[in-house]
């Protein structure tokens, strides 16, 4: 299925329902819960040919499979019925794999009308087929995602995936990692990851040297945490059609439930919320820094569930680099002391259109951090793209030679300073308060100017105004 093809399917999937489901979120959610729907009957039809039977449309279920609702022996009214009540049932299937029912849990058709489901459903059948394009319906997904997300319809601070895969390479998560993002959203960073992992395991003529158990392995080896239910199935969905049969979404409040405080991880990548609501988060008492923002609380959270040999990439509002409140100095000192090799400062307007947050990356890793007394700060000036509203693509991106210089610098200790690039000692970071803001430490260049300050003209006038009285006197003298 060719990208124009997909993103034309999308666009028409959402202009048919966008009367009746006018909020993205809701698009997203009524897209997903169709797509899986036909994927079941794609997969029992393949079971079928090769002399096997039906899985998930059997017994009870058999009427509502794909199949049947879009026979043309069928009317729309009737075809309505079935796959709403389909829907409906799905949870209670127990021949559905838990993924599959806990993406249909509370699944719903909010709207009554017929012929505009038919029309929607017409769409999905003629253009996506889990047998035929099982290689490319990730992509047909996150394209989705994407869509939504560049117009901040998927949530505030939805990460662009440039910067994603920009934090990814240099984090470089490996194929025994344990890889965790505790706020996941629409599990950018893990499919990501699992992409970098595939792609590090490449040979010389382009194939994969991974058996299939390895990459069942990396699968199971992913897991991703949010605390909203729209956002694990999506995540669900993401990871499903990336070959994650079982994949590892949890609905769980990273601040404030504690079941899963004993796990640790070899790799996290987030950009957790920003924003802290309210009347702030009340966590429950096993983080070491007391504090009631979310965003203190989740790099807390994120140093402290990395193993011995664990490794970070974080996407941080400023206040978190540079706010002086003693939780913010707290929290950064940790990280110099134990995890801290690099903070890189994003251009203020990376989130547009959506926001103008000023943010940083802090990227750890407890090895290196260990032999390095220095903090190395860069300051990304272009990510490939204008930091208006409209984020357009623009020449003299910079992440490309940045990651060869971070990576040279984390795995050789090779580095060439510049004005964008400088290496601080740690303990000069610790007498600024712990400061990570990478203007703190850069130099004021002093250079010789041929002009002259204010004092320098000043004194040059009283000469100038002594000079002419002089003058005035001495034309005075000869008058007389």
């Amino acid at each position: 299925m060719a990208t124009q093809n997909i993103s034309k399917a999308i666009k028409d999937l959402r202009d048919t329902i966008v009367g009746k489901v006018p909020l993205p979120n809701d698009q997203v959610d009524q897209i997903t819960q169709a797509l899986l729907y036909k994927f079941m009957d794609d997969m029992d039809q393949v079971s079928i040919e090769m002399g096997g039977v039906a899985t998930f449309f059997s017994g009870d279920f058999e009427q509502y499979s794909w199949k049947k609702i879009m026979s043309n022996s069928i009317g729309a009214q009737q075809r309505y019925n079935l796959y709403a009540e389909g829907l409906e049932k799905f949870y209670s299937n127990s021949a559905l794999p838990e993924t599959f029912r806990s993406i249909f849990k509370n699944a719903t058709l909010p709207y009554r009308d017929p012929e505009t489901l038919t029309s929607f459903l017409k769409i999905i059948d003629a253009n996506f087929d889990y047998n035929e394009d099982s290689e490319q319906l990730g992509d047909a997904y996150e394209l989705l995602l994407n869509i939504l997300g560049s117009s901040g319809d998927l949530g505030m601070f939805r990460t662009p995936r440039h910067i994603i895969d920009f934090i990814v390479s240099i984090v470089e998560p490996d194929k025994e990692d344990r890889i965790l993002d505790p706020a996941c959203g629409t599990a950018g960073f893990l499919i990501s990851a699992y992409k970098y992992i595939l792609n590090k395991n490449l040979d010389e003529n382009g194939k994969s040297n991974l058996t299939f158990d390895e990459k069942t392995r990396i699968l199971h080896n992913i897991s991703g945490y949010d605390i909203a239910p729209s956002m694990v199935k999506i995540s669900e969905m993401n990871l499903f059609l990336h070959g994650a049969s079982e994949p590892k979404i949890y609905e769980y409040d990273t601040l404030t439930s504690d079941d899963k405080w004993g796990e640790k991880y070899e790799c996290i990548l987030a950009n957790p919320p920003f924003m802290t609501p309210k009347g702030g988060i009340v966590p429950h008492n096993k983080f070491s820094i007391k504090s009631s923002k979310s965003e203190i609380l989740f790099v807390d959270y994120i140093a402290n569930h990395l193993t011995s040999q664990g490794k970070a990439g974080i996407i941080v509002p400023d206040g978190v680099v540079s706010n002086q409140s003693n939780a913010y100095c707290d929290v950064r000192k940790d990280l110099l002391e134990n995890s801290l090799w690099a903070v890189i400062s994003l251009p203020s307007g990376i989130f547009q259109p959506y926001s103008g947050v000023s943010t940083s990356i802090l990227l750890l890793d407890k090895t290196i951090s260990k032999t390095r007394d220095k903090i190395l700060f860069v300051q990304l000036n272009n990510d490939g793209f204008s930091l208006s509203t409209q984020r357009k693509p623009i020449d003299g991106n910079e992440i490309p030679n940045l990651t060869t210089i971070l990576l040279d610098y984390k795995n050789n200790n090779n580095i060439t300073e510049s004005e964008s690039i400088i290496l601080v000692d740690k303990d000069e970071v610790k007498n600024n308060d712990y400061d990570l803001s990478i203007n703190k430490y850069k130099k004021v260049t002093v250079t010789e100017s041929n002009y002259e300050n204010s004092e320098q003209i000043y004194k040059r006038l009283l000469e100038s105004n002594k000079k002419y009285e002089e003058i005035l006197l001495a034309i005075g003298d000869l008058i007389k």
